[in-house]
This record gives structure tokens, sequence and C-alpha cells, in this order.
């Protein structure tokens, strides 16, 4: 009996023993899959976490780089219209000088319209033709020019008989317009006057000449003295250079100088455009 017992017992531990390493066995296999599981999950953790950095990393580049962005916008806006502004302001600028242009290419075309019918009117007036009497405009002052050998002989103050002529011409003029002025200017060569003792160079010369026309003018012709003023400019203001006959006859002449008073000189120049429009 105890042999039977014993033997059962034997068995039972047998039995036992058996059941215990299976178990372990499957404990054991499934620790090694929890271990698989572990080491497979914290590979995928480490890329996550490197993802993760290299993402984080791209996406403060990418912040850096829009705030950049943005402000690049921003200066180029603001370039954009600071150049807006200055091409405004330049456009502005053609204009005004556009205008400029126009006001004195009209203040011309009006100047050469006045200084013609000026001495349009002058030369109507008094009906001088004369290739000698030249009658020219410049700033609002009449010049009228008569060549020398109309007036004087050869060296001498003495009027001529046909200078009168011409004389009563230029006070056609004169008296035509009582409150004007009128210089009488002499003007000569550059040969040194050597004729006589009275007269000391061309200087002399020159005066001796105006104030021998003003005496024609005034005592002659009827032109008030008080309208007259003699001047002698002598050989320094020439019309060409003194390097042959010709030129220094040129430059021998008389002239007399008109000074208008302005608001009549307008109205006369608005008078003589009127005419020209009929």
């Amino acid at each position: 009996m105890k042999k039977v017992i014993f033997a059962i017992s034997i068995v039972a531990l047998t039995l036992t023993s058996c059941g215990t390493k299976k178990k372990i066995a499957a404990l054991e296999a499934q620790n090694k899959e929890c271990q698989d599981l572990l080491n497979s999950t914290t590979v995928k953790l480490n890329l996550c976490l490197s993802e993760k950095e290299a993402l984080s990393k791209q996406n403060d580049y990418l912040k850096q780089n829009n705030s950049d962005l943005i402000n690049s916008t921003k200066e180029i806006t603001m370039l954009s219209t600071k150049g807006a502004q200055n091409l405004e302001k330049s456009l502005e600028s053609l204009k005004e000088k556009d205008l400029k242009i126009s006001r004195l290419q009209d203040a011309l075309t009006k100047k050469d319209s006045v200084t013609l019918a000026l001495v349009t009117s002058l030369k109507s007036s008094v009906g001088i033709s004369d290739p000698d009497i030249e009658i020219n405009v410049e700033k609002g002052v009449v010049f009228i020019s008569i060549a020398d050998k109309l007036l004087f002989k050869s060296g001498s103050y003495v009027v001529s008989d046909r200078a009168k002529e011409v004389l009563s011409k230029v006070a056609k003029v004169i008296n035509s317009r009582p409150t004007f002025e009128c210089m009488v200017e002499g003007h000569t060569d550059n040969v040194p006057f050597t004729g006589n003792a009275v007269l000391l160079d061309n200087w002399d010369l020159s005066v001796k000449r105006s104030t021998a026309i003003v005496r024609v003018l005034t005592k002659d012709l009827g032109v008030k003295p008080s309208q007259l003023i003699a001047a002698g400019r002598s050989e320094f203001i020439p019309l060409v250079d003194n390097n042959s006959a010709d030129n220094r006859a040129k430059n021998r002449r008389t002239r007399i100088v008109v000074l208008p008073k302005i608001d009549e000189f307008y109205e006369m120049i608005e008078k003589e455009m009127k005419n020209q429009k009929k």
C-alpha cells in the first residue's frame, strides 16, 4: 500500500513539474514578445522624437522665413509707395517745366509780335523806308539809327541840308509822342580825329554831332528841348570791327534812343496789333 501511495506521489510531482516548465516557457515566450515589442516601440519613439526635432527646427525656420517675408513685403510696400510718390513728384515737376516752357514760348512769340507792331507803327507813321535809317526795338526801347553819310561830311559836325529832310521824319516820331524822351547819341569810328584845334578827339566829335542834331530838331523842326538828351559815345560801341572802310562807315552813325513811358508804350503796341488783325 505504501508503495502505491509513493508511486502516485512521484507521478503527481512529475506531472506538476512538467506543467510548471510549460508555464515558464510560455511566460518566457511572452516576455520575449513584450521585450521585442518594447524594443520596437522604443525605436519608433526615438524615430518620432528625431522627426519631431527636425520638424520643430523646420517649423522655426519657416516661422523666421515667414517673418522675413512679411518684413520684406512691408519694405517693398514702403519702397513702392515712395517710388509712386517720387514718380508723382517727377511728373508734377515735368508738368511745371512744360508749363514754364510753354509760357516762355508764348512770351517770345508775343515779344516778337510786339516788336514788329511797334516798328511798323513808327515806320508807317513817318514814312521811313530809307535803308540807311534803321528802327529796332530792344527791351521796350526804340532805337533809330541814321548812317553818318546822311547827316555829316567826313570829320565835320555841321549838319548837311539832306540831313534836315531825314531828321524831319525823326521829328515826326518824337512830336507824335510828346511825353517820350529821346537821347541823341553820336558814334564815330576808331580813326583818331586830327581836324582842328576846336575838337580834341573822337569824344568831342561825337558830342558835337549830337548837339548839332539836337539844335536842328529843336530850332528847325519844333521838337521840345525838354524831350531831348545829347550824348557822345565816341568809338567805343562799334556795330562791327573797324577793320575796313565799309565797316568804319557803318560805325559812324547817329542813334536816337526813344524812351517811352510804359503805359503809352503798350497803348501804342495794342493799337498797332489791333490794326494788324483787321
